[in-house]
């Protein structure tokens, strides 16, 4: 293959493929020999220089979070009828997600409102109250600095009774702080799984954290410190809920997955022209290289088949080279980013990731709900919904010959097509939004 077209590949993936070699188990890998001695002397400078910074920064969080149990506000008493108020902020980038992850718990009967601090352009609704920065302070300072300031003047002046954040960095650990200060209950959304902890954060994609570049122990377990101190935590799945157990994390620790809209996202597809589709971020740690490799192999023998990716990123021109010189250009449809994914799931035989880590992807429940049994690597929490040899594979070797073996078997067997679909659509009604929240009523039940 030409070096120069997937050498834009290559460079992104290097941290994801380090990362997938710790997945299974969720320990980190060790560093072969002295990796400093194989980088530049400004490199290794600039991550010493950021170990110190952000060992710094989380010693005197630390500090003030203690110091904030001293002199804020006493949390309130809640009644076990109580309806309550909840302040939560985020980085959102689409109506689908906040609807898959926020309405369910707005919609719940204990939540008497959900206030919801962002700068994303959401769409009104009843149940969630908006609350935007005034724009000339995000002129000023930036989007995030004031979504950040907004949210602890929203949290001081309302003073509810649960105060969370998508995420760990930073949104977690603001929350945590600002929920000591206000008298709050602090909720934490771990929607990255281990990855928000893991080697202190290098594989959580923030700006800040990632540039350590190689693991610190010691800045994991300063993150580990603040998730103990939680007074709530939600995981997507269960593995990893028993990843902070592992880790003595005594908060209490609830799974409750994304929401699916069984009204939009339904089995509805009578002429199904794709055979393969994937929906994610083209990021390094979709591996989506895999997806393109896969399907090289699968149009040897099948060479009509058509697949389809949905998204968009930084790897879309990268990847589009690498399918060009795999020669499968006419075989695989970059459709960018789009607001209805549904329409194409109905258009669709077999949902396919080939991810190195994931929780529970929202995506593989919205394509179980269309009916599309799965092709999905073996990690994180997909096996929560995906039953190796029932409703899909889990494949366990992440390389493109066993993707394209799994695949070749869907698409060559139309009885256990059928059968896998039926069993996918059945699985995936534990999702639907009145489960959740059903879920979310009896956590906030029990908690009062």
């Amino acid at each position: 293959m030409d070096a120069t077209g997937v050498s834009r590949i290559v460079t992104a993936i290097a941290q994801s493929t380090q990362a997938s070699r710790q997945e299974a188990s969720f320990v980190l890998p060790p560093l072969e020999g002295d990796a400093s001695a194989r980088v530049p002397m400004v490199q290794r400078v600039r991550r010493n220089v950021w170990r110190i910074i952000l060992r710094s920064f989380l010693l005197s969080y630390h500090i003030c979070v203690g110091l904030a149990g001293f002199i804020g506000r006493k949390p309130k008493a809640i009644a076990a009828d109580e309806p309550v108020e909840v302040l939560l902020t985020g980085t959102f980038y689409s109506d689908n997600w906040l609807n898959a992850h926020v309405a369910p718990l707005a919609a719940s009967p204990k939540c008497r409102k959900l206030l919801l601090v962002t700068t994303f352009d959401a769409a009104p609704s009843p149940d969630v109250e908006i609350i935007a920065p005034p724009k000339w302070l995000c002129k000023t300072v930036g989007n995030v600095p004031s979504r950040l300031l907004t949210f602890v003047w929203t949290a001081y002046r309302r003073r509810p009774a649960w105060v969370g954040g998508f995420h760990l960095l930073l949104n977690g650990l603001i929350a945590q702080l600002v929920a000591r200060l206000s008298g709050s209950r602090a909720l934490y959304f771990c929607v990255g799984g281990p990855m928000e902890v893991l080697g202190g954060g290098i594989w959580a994609e923030n700006r800040l954290f990632c540039r350590l570049e190689t693991p610190d122990p010691k800045v994991e377990a300063s993150l580990l410190k603040a998730v103990r101190r939680f007074d709530l935590i939600i995981t997507m799945g269960t593995s990893a809920a028993q990843f902070y157990r592992d880790r003595d994390v005594t908060a209490r620790c609830e799974v409750v997955s994304g929401a699916i809209n069984a009204d939009r996202f339904k089995c509805a597809g009578s002429n199904r022209d794709i055979d393969f589709i994937l929906v994610a971020r083209l990021s390094p740690i979709k591996r989506i290289d895999h997806l393109l490799r896969a399907v090289a192999i699968v149009v040897k023998e099948h060479p009509n088949m058509r697949a389809a990716i949905v998204g968009d990123g930084e790897l879309r021109a990268a990847l589009e080279t690498l399918a060009a010189e795999l020669g499968i250009t006419d075989r695989v449809e970059f459709l960018g980013h789009q607001s209805d994914v549904g329409s194409f799931l109905n258009r669709s035989k077999v949902f396919v990731l080939t991810s190195d880590s994931e929780g529970l992807a929202l995506s593989l429940m919205e394509a179980m709900t269309c009916g599309l049994p799965a092709v999905v690597s073996n990690v994180g929490d997909l096996g929560d919904l995906v039953s190796d040899g029932t409703n899909g594979f889990l494949i366990d070797d992440r390389t493109p010959e066993a993707f394209a073996s799994a695949m070749v078997k869907l698409i060559e067997d139309e009885s256990r097509w059928e059968t896998f679909s039926t069993n996918a659509r059945e699985s995936a009604t534990k999702y639907e939004t009145p489960v959740v929240v059903s879920r979310w009523d009896e956590i906030l039940r029990s908690i009062a």
